[in-house]
């Protein structure tokens, strides 16, 4: 059991139509007991001195998020947990997040957090250790946010700190939205080398199928809101080129109905100006209905659920095994591994992939998908 009322003070109390999500949400759980299993969890995070800024006031989204009204179909349980206090320093509050999320995921419940920089995504990861499985971790962001190995954690530079950790759960980071034109060669070279996945903006405003397959392989995904057009947010400095808020709130649909999915950060919002705090929101509200509409339909189990496609191709790796789903028509990729890795790489057998890798195949081409999966297993 872990006592909540040390890490968190409960939210303010807003006014809220008849109906509405507020009346729908359980506030400030005094304890993990009261949380039951496979619910969902919002909480506020006001920790940004990971990108160089003092502590800022806690972000009102609730006020917009819970005056909207739920979904015809939702029935999951949601808590707030309420507003995390920050700590004395930084490594304070990474050890807040990462107590209450290691505590909640042991749980099935899906952690959702709102506010703070970019930098609490490697608190979270650390919270994940207590599973000691590989996690996927993707980043809805502009940039990658390598750092390097003898600098401090931040909002820019936490994944070199996930890299050194020993053990090393990370088994695979995406960046979708990433713009070059912000990004160093040696970044793009280094993140290349790694095998991570990368689907830039520009293929992503062509095309949002090419980034759904990420979306479906990660259990933990981090939204920069910075990777937004600074138009959208209404403020007056930022990067002109980036999402829209329908794009978000796409891509938190989809990240949503994920059954992968298992933690959710919407980060680095303005506080003193702009449409951050409503964007948040309504990103909020299509992501738990996303997580409300999950189809349940990874490929294992009866073989009616789903059908097998086996390519066969005309090089060295002989054949590629796809699966299709028959509830949803999504599709996954089969990759082997090397037998002795067999325990260790097991949730990776199959890896999400969309129809034109299968496609792909049938022309003998090797999906670039199957390639780096099959790197980082050997």
């Amino acid at each position: 059991m872990l006592d909540l009322t040390l890490f968190f003070q409960p939210a303010a109390s807003i006014h809220a139509p008849e109906g509405a999500l507020y009346h729908h949400i359980h506030f400030s759980p005094e304890s993990s007991e009261e949380i039951e299993r496979n619910s969902i969890c919002v909480f506020h995070v006001n920790e940004y001195r990971g990108r160089g800024e003092e502590n800022q006031p806690m972000l009102d989204f609730r006020s917009t998020a819970y005056s909207l009204f739920p979904g015809q179909d939702w029935n999951m349980k949601i808590y707030d947990l309420g507003d995390m206090n920050p700590g004395a320093t930084p490594e304070d509050t990474y050890f807040a997040v990462q107590t209450v999320v290691a505590e909640l995921i042991k749980n099935n419940c899906i952690p959702l957090l709102i506010g703070g920089s970019m930098d609490l995504l490697h608190a979270i990861s650390v919270g994940y250790e207590v599973t000691e499985q590989l996690i996927n971790i993707c980043a809805i962001d502009d940039r990658i946010s390598l750092g390097k190995p003898d600098e401090d954690i931040s909002s820019d530079g936490y994944l070199s700190s996930l890299l050194l950790r020993r053990p090393c759960y990370l088994f695979n980071h995406a960046t979708i939205g990433l713009q070059p034109n912000r990004n160093s060669p040696l970044n793009l070279d280094l993140y290349d080398k790694l095998y991570f996945d990368v689907c830039r903006l520009g293929a992503f405003n062509t095309d949002f199928k090419v980034a759904e397959p990420i979306l479906r392989n990660s259990d933990i995904i981090g939204m920069n809101l910075e990777a937004l057009k600074a138009s959208e947010r209404m403020i007056d400095a930022g990067n002109p080129n980036g999402f829209t808020v329908e794009q978000f709130c796409q891509i938190a649909k989809y990240s949503g109905i994920s059954d992968k999915l298992s933690c959710f950060g919407i980060f680095n919002p303005s506080h003193t100006h702009g449409q951050d705090a409503a964007i948040a929101a309504h990103v909020l509200w299509y992501l738990i209905d996303g997580i409300e509409s999950r189809k349940g339909d990874f490929p294992i189990g009866s073989k009616k659920e789903y059908m097998r496609f086996t390519v066969v191709m005309d090089n060295e790796f002989e054949e590629l095994v796809f699966y299709k789903s028959n509830k949803s028509d999504r599709w996954w990729l089969e990759v082997p591994y090397p037998p002795s890795e067999h325990v260790k790489f097991e949730r990776h057998h199959l890896v999400p992939c969309n129809q034109q890798d299968y496609e792909n195949a049938m022309n003998n081409e090797l999906p670039d998908l199957w390639w780096r999966t099959y790197q980082k297993l050997g």
